[in-house]
């Protein structure tokens, strides 16, 4: 199966999807989870999205994620990707490869990439001429890198990172 990045229309039903993961997730991570959001896209009221819910989890340190988490994250379907690129998370994806359905991010709590996160997410919630912005970006890129997720992810990161950079200066 070949890789497929398509942009949907909003769909309210993203939010019931992100509650009901999250209560599984929480099982699992009750003791250790400081925090935990919707994010990406999907966690945007308005904005349409891939429809993969990203979801982040904040502890206190990367390594109170034991085996005994990972292996019961395992069995809700969710497989931990190691990512050398990405030392400052734990990355798990459930669905196939490059086609996942749920991604879940577990970040210390309040570090940058924790904080960059919300900055966005929050950016788009509060700005609707960014969030149209943004919308509009997606749907060009998904014509050009229709067979690429990773390029297309690539191809915003951009745009994303002036959206942090301006949200810092808001939020001082």
């Amino acid at each position: 199966m070949r890789e497929e990045v398509v942009v949907s229309e909003y769909d309210p039903r993203w939010v019931e999807d992100y509650h009901e993961e999250r209560n599984k997730i929480m099982m699992v991570l009750a003791e250790i989870c400081v925090d935990f959001k919707h994010v990406g896209s999907t966690s945007v009221p308005g904005l349409g999205a891939k429809p993969l819910i990203d979801m982040m989890a904040g502890v206190h340190e990367l390594n109170d994620v034991e085996a005994v988490h990972m292996e019961a994250l395992g069995q809700l379907g969710y497989e931990y990707v190691p990512k050398s690129d990405f030392p400052e998370r734990l990355f798990f994806r459930k669905g196939q490869w490059r086609a996942g359905t749920h991604h879940l991010h577990i970040y210390k709590y309040r570090s940058l990439e924790w904080t960059d996160n919300l900055l966005f997410r929050n950016a788009l919630r509060r700005d609707t001429e960014i969030m149209q912005e943004y919308y509009a970006l997606k749907k060009k890129l998904e014509q050009q890198f229709r067979h690429d997720r990773v390029g297309y992810t690539a191809a915003k990161a951009s745009f994303i990172q002036s959206v942090i950079r301006k949200a810092r200066l808001y939020d001082e």
